[in-house]
């Protein structure tokens, strides 16, 4: 799989090789242009897309694993109104899940925060704010967010977190360079559900569904009734198919906290 060092000395090699063949006239400006553009497509695909590993190495999937065990995990909790009714189900089946928490979610909802950890679930990072521009974000603005969310729930459960996922999933040198500082595991997925767009719940459940296989990593969000119904459903599936759903640390075989 290429990633942006490897497309960075190819881009610089192809450079060389057009600026030559341009000094002997061989060839328009245009092809300049043409791999520029190139550049551009690839290096953007490989920031919105946390499974190409492109800037760094997020853990999207264990397929090695010798049991039968998946992580399903949610983002952009907690709050009162789903994250609770994801609580009853997974208590109900007996699964245990991640949750990737937004700093100022917990601040609001402490109390439903206390309640995951308490009931056996795993938390992570998912920025402060979760702002719509943090793919924009200078290195130490992305090290302040992710701090203040460790900060909070340090304060609340006395907890130093080491999972964190990007916000929307975006990857950049930026990023790269704030989780290498804070020493944070980064997690993507590998079943991204699409549960937060218009698809109704039998699409989204089929998604995650399809071809679905120990050591997957689901995308799910605590945030609507939708996402409720399909997690219903999931977990019916998985106890039908004697399927454990773990947390991330376990299925890597990691800590999740300091």
């Amino acid at each position: 799989m290429l990633n942006f060092k490897s497309v960075n000395i190819i881009a610089g090699l192809i450079s060389v090789g057009l600026f030559i063949l341009f000094l002997f006239d061989s060839i328009s400006p245009v092809y300049f242009g043409f791999s520029l553009f190139l550049w551009f497509l690839i290096t953007g695909f490989g920031s919105a897309f946390i499974g190409w590993n492109y800037f760094f190495q997020s853990l999207n999937a264990n397929y090695s694993t010798k049991k039968k065990q998946i992580a399903i995990t949610f983002d952009d909790g907690p709050n009162t109104s789903f994250t609770t009714k994801v609580l009853q189900l997974l208590k109900q089946y007996d699964a245990k899940a991640t949750f990737f928490c937004i700093g100022k979610h917990i601040e609001s909802h402490p109390e439903v925060f206390k309640t995951l950890l308490k009931e056996g679930h795993v938390v992570g990072n998912h920025t402060y704010s979760h702002s719509c521009n943090f793919g924009f974000f200078g290195t130490q603005r992305v090290i302040n967010e992710l701090e203040c969310t460790s900060r909070v729930i340090e304060k609340i459960s006395g907890l130093k977190v080491k999972l964190y996922r990007p916000a929307f999933g975006v990857t950049n040198p930026n990023i790269k360079k704030a989780i290498k500082q804070l020493n944070l595991h980064a997690v993507g997925w590998s079943k991204r559900s699409l549960d937060t767009t218009g698809r109704d719940e039998k699409v989204v459940l089929k998604r995650i569904l399809n071809n679905l296989k120990a050591g997957d990593v689901i995308l799910l969000h605590d945030t609507s009734e939708k996402t409720i119904r399909v997690l219903e459903q999931l977990l019916l599936f998985l106890k039908q198919q004697k399927f454990s759903a773990v947390t991330i640390d376990t299925l890597f075989d990691i800590k999740a906290y300091a």
